[in-house]
């Protein structure tokens, strides 16, 4: 049930927070925007309202699925620790156990997330100009990538298999901690909001943890999520840095430290509905499939 619930909360967060992502990747990968606001109207005036959906149906399904997984993983994970530390599964697990099995989970999934985040990175980032902007004799050239699945078959044309994978030290670093925080901020936050005498929070409170969760574990991730934006965005034919410590040294150089905060402001506003959807989706899914088994 853990798997079904994940899947379904991770499908319709992804679907909402989608066209501030894209801005957001924007905005990091890319030095011709002032801010926020500045991409947004460019964005719109060149390629429409299509422009900030570029890649959202494989970015949806993957989501689906990896959230899913995620879910499985955690409380996979969590169970076999609390097994071998306690002796039983139904102990109720430590901050630093919570901890623990969230990081791994970040680990674990950068196996299945890269090749996805790659794709959604470039056809967000493709620029194609929306013929309604155009004069009528004029139309805009074919864009390199097609779709999702073009787009992973081109890139191991191009740059082999590993391409798949380019990013994936900056992605697991900013998945091992994010994800650990992520998960005991919710952990931690549902515990200080139930209720005396409940054993499960209220459903409003599972929407102000998970939306919490996602700020911080967001708020955190946010340096190592330009590194990656960047290193992904770097295609063969215009290939800048050798690695994640070439990326940040060579990001740091030209833009200053603060480089690194790029998106921080979007990655909040992004976190709280998106998160509080997975949450909220996740245990709402779970506790009617209890209600139907009894």
């Amino acid at each position: 049930m853990d798997f079904i619930a994940g899947a379904i909360g991770g499908g319709v967060s992804a679907a909402v927070g989608y066209p501030l992502d894209t801005v957001k990747v924007r905005i990091q990968t890319e030095t011709s925007y002032r801010g926020i606001w500045h991409c947004i109207i460019k964005t719109y005036r060149t390629e429409s309202v299509s422009g900030f959906y570029r890649g959202v149906s494989m970015t949806v399904v993957s989501t689906s699925f990896i959230s899913s997984f995620s879910f499985g993983v955690y409380k996979n994970f969590l169970y076999n620790i609390c097994k071998i530390r306690y002796g039983s599964a139904d102990r109720k697990p430590s901050k630093v156990d919570v901890s623990f099995a969230g990081c791994a989970t970040g680990a674990v999934r950068v196996l299945l997330i890269s090749p996805a985040e790659i794709a959604k990175v470039r056809l967000q980032i493709q620029k194609q100009t929306h013929p309604l902007t155009l004069p009528s004799h004029l139309f805009a050239s074919k864009p390199k990538y097609q779709g999702a699945v073009h787009c992973l078959r081109m890139i191991v044309k191009e740059e082999g298999f590993g391409g798949l994978y380019k990013g994936s030290m900056a992605l697991l670093c900013r998945d091992c901690h994010s994800a650990a925080i992520f998960f005991l901020t919710y952990s931690v936050l549902c515990d200080w909001l139930t209720p005396a005498g409940k054993d499960k929070p209220d459903l409003w409170a599972v929407l102000l943890s998970g939306g919490c969760a996602g700020v911080l574990g967001w708020g955190t991730a946010t340096p190592m999520d330009v590194i990656k934006a960047r290193m992904q965005a770097d295609g063969e034919s215009q290939r800048r840095y050798s690695g994640l410590i070439h990326c940040v040294r060579d990001s740091i150089r030209q833009e200053g430290v603060r480089v690194l905060f790029k998106g921080l402001g979007l990655n909040s506003i992004r976190a709280f509905p998106t998160n509080m959807m997975v949450f909220f989706t996740y245990e709402a899914v779970l506790r009617l499939g209890e209600r139907l088994v009894k």
